[in-house]
C-alpha cells in the first residue's frame, strides 16, 4: 500500500492525454492561436458592439477562442491534478492561468458592451444567435448585476488571485501534508489522503479502521489553521463580489449561475436533515449490530455491510459490470464505455501527490477524462460508472450544442452521473435472486450511492450554509468556528446513534467542494432527479430512455426545472425529494429484513 511516485506507476493505469495534444508543440500552437485571436477580436470589435451583425460576428470568433482555451486549459490542469509534487507541471498550469486571465481581461469588453445595449437589440441578437444564443441569453440575465467595464476587466485579470484559496488548499492537502505510518493489529500501516478516504475508512478491521481515523485526524489538525485561512479568503471574496454586484445575499450570488432559487436550495437541505436522518440512524445501528461493534463511532460509518461476500474487483472485471449495467442506454453508450477502457480515458493509479476522490473533465471537441484511485472494491466500480455518467452527458451535449450551450447548471449536473449508479445497481439486482446478493446490492446503493450524495455531501452543504450565514452578516470564520459548525451539523443529523469521536469535527477539511460555490447540495438534487427518472425507465422502458437521452443532449440550454420536466420529473414541488427519501428508507427496511432472514 506504499504510495509510488508518479513516474513509477504503470502506464496502463494512467490516462493518455495525447487525445487532447499528441505533443507539446500542438499545445503551444493552440496557445499562440488563442493569443492571436485575442488581438484580432480586440482590434476588430472593441467599441463597436452596437449592431446585431457585429455582436454575432464577434461571438463567432470568441466561440473559437473559448474552444481553444478550454482544450488547452484542460490539458495542463489534468496533467497537474495527478501530481501536485511536480513543480514543473504546477508552474505550467499557473502560467496558463495567468495567460488566460490576461486574455479574458482584454476580452471582457464583449460582455460589457453587449450588456450595455438596449434589451430590444439584445433580443434581436438572441433571435438570430444560432450557436451564440445561449451566451446571449445568459448575458441578458446578467444585465442587472453587471459592473462598469473597467471594473469587469480588472476582475477578469484578478482570476488567478481569486482562485488562489483553492490552489493553496490543494497544495497543503496534496503536496505538504505527509502522513506518518500508524500501528494497529501488531503491524505498521502506511497512510495518505487517498489511502484513508478510499481504503481505511471502509476497512472491516475495527482496530485498523479506528486507528487510521485517529492518525489521519491528528495530522489534519496540524493544518487546520492554514486550511481555515484559505477557506475564509474564498468565502470573503465571494461575499465581496456578491455585495459589489448588488445581490441581496451571497446565497443569491452563488445560486444565480445554477438558475435555481433559494427555496430549492433550502428545501434540499432542510428536508433531508429532517426526514432522512431517522432512516440513516437505523442503518448505522444495523452496521453496529452486524459487525458486533462495542459502539457506533464516526469512524465506522462507511463500513460495508457484508465485506466478506464479494471478492475484490479487477479493472477488467469492472468493464463487464459497467457495460452490461448501462446497456439500457443503447449501443452507442456501450461503445463509449468500451472506448473509455481501450483508449485510456481513466486514470486509475495510486501515487503520491494525486488528487483525491474522482472527477470527470470533458474538453469540448474531445472525449472525457476521468480521475479516480482504484482500490479493487465494488465502490470503485460505482464511482467509475458515476464518472462515465458525466462523460456520457457531455458526449451528448457537446455533440448537440455549441461550446456556449454546454454550461450545465450544477443543480442538475450530478443527475446523469448518479443515474448510472442506479442503473448499475438495478442491473445487478436482476442478475441473481439470492437473498445475500440482493442485500449486498441494496447496501451498496445505500452505503455508497445514497450515502455519498444524500449524507456526505448533504452534511457538507448544511455546514456550508451556516458558514455563509456568518459571512452574509459580515462575520468571519476561523478553525475553531468551522470545527464547531461541523460538529453541530453532524450531531444534529446522527443524534445519539453515532458517537462523534475526536476528529469528526475536522471533516470540513477533507473535501474541495467548498471552493466551488454552492456545489455540495447539488449532489442530492441531482440524485433526486435521477431516482425519479430511473423509476420511469424501470416502468416505461424505452420511451423514458429516449426522454433521458434528449435531456443529456440539451446540455445547458435549459434550466434545471425544464430539464427535469423533460425527464418526466416535477421538481417545482417537494414530492420528488420526499419520495426519494422514502425510497431510501424502503431500501434500509428491506436490508434489515433480509439480514434477519439470513441470520
Amino acid at each position: 500500500m506504499e504510495l509510488k511516485k508518479r513516474k513509477d506507476v504503470p502506464a496502463e493505469l494512467t490516462w493518455d492525454l495525447a487525445a487532447i495534444y499528441s505533443d507539446e508543440t500542438k499545445l503551444a500552437a493552440d496557445l499562440e492561436k488563442a493569443q492571436t485571436l485575442t488581438d484580432e477580436i480586440e482590434a476588430a470589435y472593441k467599441g463597436r458592439l452596437n449592431t446585431v451583425e457585429d455582436i454575432l460576428g464577434c461571438l463567432d470568433r470568441y466561440r473559437v477562442w473559448t474552444e481553444l482555451c478550454e482544450r488547452a486549459g484542460n490539458y495542463v490542469q489534468l496533467a497537474s491534478e495527478v501530481d501536485f509534487t511536480d513543480a514543473a507541471l504546477q508552474e505550467r498550469y499557473a502560467a496558463f492561468s495567468r495567460m488566460y486571465a490576461q486574455a479574458s481581461s482584454r476580452l471582457r469588453f464583449i460582455d460589457s458592451e453587449v450588456i450595455a445595449q438596449d434589451e430590444a437589440l439584445l433580443r434581436q441578437a438572441i433571435a438570430r444567435g444560432g450557436p451564440n444564443q445561449p451566451y446571449l441569453e445568459e448575458l441578458l440575465r446578467q444585465k442587472p448585476y453587471q459592473l462598469q467595464p473597467e471594473t469587469e476587466r480588472v476582475l477578469a485579470a484578478l482570476g488567478p488571485a481569486l482562485q488562489a484559496p483553492y490552489r493553496i488548499y490543494n497544495m497543503a492537502k496534496l503536496a505538504d501534508i505527509s502522513f506518518p505510518a500508524f500501528r494497529a493489529g501488531g503491524e505498521e500501516h502506511p497512510l495518505g489522503y487517498s489511502l484513508y478516504e478510499d481504503s481505511y475508512s471502509h476497512d472491516p478491521r475495527t482496530e485498523v479502521r479506528r486507528a487510521a481515523f485517529d492518525a489521519f485526524s491528528q495530522k489534519l489538525r496540524a493544518y487546520e489553521n492554514v486550511t481555515a485561512a484559505a477557506y475564509q479568503a474564498n468565502v470573503q471574496a465571494e461575499k465581496i463580489l456578491a455585495d459589489q454586484r448588488g445581490y441581496d445575499s451571497v446565497f443569491d450570488f452563488l445560486l444565480f449561475p445554477q438558475r435555481v432559487d433559494r427555496h430549492m436550495y433550502d428545501r434540499q437541505i432542510d428536508l433531508i436533515m429532517e426526514k432522512l436522518a431517522p432512516h440513516m440512524r437505523k442503518y448505522a445501528g444495523l452496521l453496529c449490530r452486524v459487525h458486533g461493534l462495542d459502539r457506533m463511532t464516526y469512524a465506522d460509518l462507511k463500513l460495508p455491510l457484508d465485506p466478506g461476500y464479494v471478492p475484490p474487483v479487477t479493472i477488467e472485471e469492472s468493464k463487464k459490470y459497467i457495460e452490461e449495467g448501462l446497456s439500457v442506454m443503447g449501443e452507442d453508450y456501450r461503445e463509449m464505455v468500451r472506448a473509455a477502457y481501450r483508449e485510456r480515458w481513466v486514470d486509475f493509479a495510486q501515487n503520491q501527490g494525486k488528487s483525491t476522490g474522482g472527477f470527470c473533465a470533458s474538453p469540448y471537441g474531445c472525449h472525457s477524462y476521468i480521475l479516480l484511485t482504484w482500490h479493487g472494491q465494488m465502490s470503485d466500480v460505482f464511482t467509475l460508472a458515476h464518472e462515465l455518467g458525466h462523460a456520457g452527458h457531455f458526449k451528448a451535449c457537446n455533440a448537440a450544442q455549441s461550446v456556449f450551450g454546454t454550461n450545465v447548471s450544477t443543480y442538475f449536473v450530478e443527475a446523469p452521473s448518479t443515474m448510472n449508479e442506479l442503473l448499475l445497481a438495478h442491473y445487478l439486482l436482476k442478475t441473481n435472486p439470492d437473498k445475500r446478493f440482493r442485500r449486498w446490492v441494496l447496501s451498496n446503493m445505500v452505503g455508497n450511492t445514497y450515502y455519498h450524495n444524500f449524507v456526505t455531501h448533504l452534511l457538507e452543504a448544511a455546514y456550508q450554509r451556516e458558514v455563509y450565514k456568518i459571512a452574509d452578516a459580515g462575520g468571519g470564520v476561523q478553525a475553531e468556528t468551522l470545527n464547531r459548525i461541523m460538529g453541530e451539523t453532524l450531531e444534529k443529523f446522527w443524534g445519539s446513534a453515532v458517537e462523534l469521536t475526536e476528529g469528526a469535527e475536522l471533516t470540513w477539511m477533507r473535501q474541495p467542494h467548498y471552493y466551488m460555490g454552492l456545489y455540495s447540495y447539488t449532489y442530492s438534487a441531482g440524485l433526486t432527479v435521477a431516482t425519479q427518472a430511473c423509476k420511469r425507465i424501470e416502468s416505461d422502458g424505452q420511451p423514458a430512455v429516449e426522454d433521458w437521452k434528449r435531456v443529456l443532449a440539451a446540455g445547458g440550454t435549459r434550466t434545471p426545472l425544464e430539464l427535469a420536466r423533460m425527464a418526466g420529473v416535477d421538481i417545482s414541488t417537494d414530492a420528488p425529494l420526499l419520495d426519494t427519501i422514502e425510497t431510501i428508507g424502503g431500501y434500509i427496511d428491506e436490508i434489515c429484513r433480509l439480514t434477519e432472514e439470513l441470520n
